[in-house]
């Protein structure tokens, strides 16, 4: 059996965490203050705040229970208009190379490669990347694919999905999948208005402290969702399976191969499996409730034939 890393069974209770948020030290509605006691009062565990270009490590309602994460949003901007790279940054209380209320100048790079430079100098001060919002940025997969060290990207994006209909169920995920490159999916809000905030969020499998969340996410121990809960995902006897609160559909997704969707009949379906091809890289699921919310499973990668 191989079990995808967010279901293997370390003793820890999966912890609900928001990696993409905004406040009004930047552009977000909410003050710090509001957007944690607001996280706090839905469930969350853990949240950075990911103001433009302001690294924050400060908790601004310790008594609301909530972990902070240190975090930013870096960007620049690309030559076409309204074309963009975005990205959130996320770094350990120790041995971080930022300062708490540290800001940065916007820019301009012409190309993915010159960006390069970017996530270097924020990955060596010990900071994990996320490449966010694709579909927003204008970027198709060939104008960022070749960004290093980013440990996943953004497959669902609350404040897109609401306001523009994109980054809702990333295809380009798989097209970087199919190129071999392990990167993780995860699902955010980039909550600007108080609306935006509390849809999408990641489960991470890790003890509630800040260096162990992180590794989590850096390892893929983790699950994206705007709603269903994902109990269980692995591999046996050459089947993929999944099993889920209930849902109206579960589906699988394959290296260069149309997606298998089981759909419930009678009664909602709380899981389901599929057979694997000889050929396939890696497989991953996600599932659909009845009220079109979705989660998603992070892939396991076969070994080659």
């Amino acid at each position: 059996m191989i079990r995808q890393q967010a279901f293997i069974n370390e003793g820890n209770r999966m912890l609900r965490g928001g990696l993409h948020c905004h406040t009004t030290r930047s552009d977000g509605s909410c003050t710090p203050e509001e957007a944690i006691r607001l996280h706090a009062e839905n469930g969350y565990d853990f949240l950075a705040l990911t103001d433009h270009r302001i690294y924050n490590f400060t908790d601004f309602a310790p008594d609301a229970g909530l972990m902070i994460l240190p975090g930013m949003e870096m960007d620049r901007s690309l030559p076409e208009p309204g074309h963009v790279f975005h990205t959130v940054c996320l770094g350990p209380r120790e041995g971080n190379g930022y300062a708490q209320d540290q800001r940065f100048a916007s820019g301009s790079v012409k190309d993915q490669f010159e960006y390069q430079k970017v996530l270097d100098e924020i990955h060596g001060n010990g900071n994990l990347t996320v490449y966010c919002h694709p579909d927003w940025s204008s970027t198709p997969t060939r104008d960022f694919e070749a960004l290093k060290g980013n440990f996943a990207l953004e497959i669902w994006n609350t404040g897109c999905v609401l306001n523009n209909e994109m980054d809702r169920d990333a295809s380009c995920w798989d097209e970087l999948l199919r190129q071999g490159k392990r990167i993780w999916g995860v699902a955010t809000d980039d909550g600007h208005a108080k609306n935006e905030h509390c849809k999408g969020w990641v489960m991470v499998n890790a003890p509630k402290d800040v260096d162990a969340v992180l590794a989590a996410l850096r390892d893929g121990k983790f699950y994206s969702s705007c709603g269903p809960e994902i109990r269980d995902f692995y591999i046996e006897d050459g089947k993929a399976v999944v099993a889920c609160s209930p849902v109206e559909r579960v589906r699988f997704h394959f290296s260069y191969f149309p997606h298998h969707i089981v759909r419930a009949e009678e009664t909602p379906l709380e899981g389901a499996s599929c057979a694997l091809k000889s050929w396939f890289t890696y497989v991953r699921a996600s599932v659909v409730d009845a009220e079109g919310r979705m989660a998603w499973t992070n892939p396991i990668f076969l070994p080659e034939p």
